[in-house]
């Protein structure tokens, strides 16, 4: 069974940056593709960044290029997201996901069946 375990939220000033992990525990992390989604109150869960099982190739939203990184290191079993030049409208809930083992990467929150239970991440202004 795939758990995920997020932390490193938090409140930030604008312009700030902050650093989250997801914990992975299961039969194998190099398996699967890793994503972080985030989602704000009455809004949809958003893609935000993907990264490959090996680390080779990663994709980001409009939104967050330039500014944040997805990188994982697969001997701790963990994926980061390093964030940013952050701004307000960041504030919100992150989420890590995996995608079932040998998945595709996707930036659909269909596309991963593993959840975390999130981290708030709260940008002032």
């Amino acid at each position: 069974q795939v758990q995920l375990v997020e932390s490193g939220g938090g409140l930030v000033q604008a312009g700030g940056s902050l650093r989250l992990s997801c914990a992975y525990s299961g039969r194998s992390f190099s398996d699967h593709g890793m994503a972080w989604f985030r989602q704000s109150p009455g809004k949809e869960r958003d893609f935000v960044a993907v990264i490959s099982w090996n680390g080779n190739s990663a994709y980001y939203a409009d939104s967050v290029k330039g500014r944040f990184t997805i990188s994982r290191d697969n001997a701790k079993n963990t994926v980061y997201l390093q964030m940013a030049s952050l701004r307000p409208v960041d504030t919100a809930v992150y989420y890590c996901a995996a995608t079932r083992v040998g998945g595709l990467l996707s930036r659909q929150v269909g596309g991963y069946p593993y959840w975390g239970q999130g981290t708030q991440v709260t940008v002032s202004s």
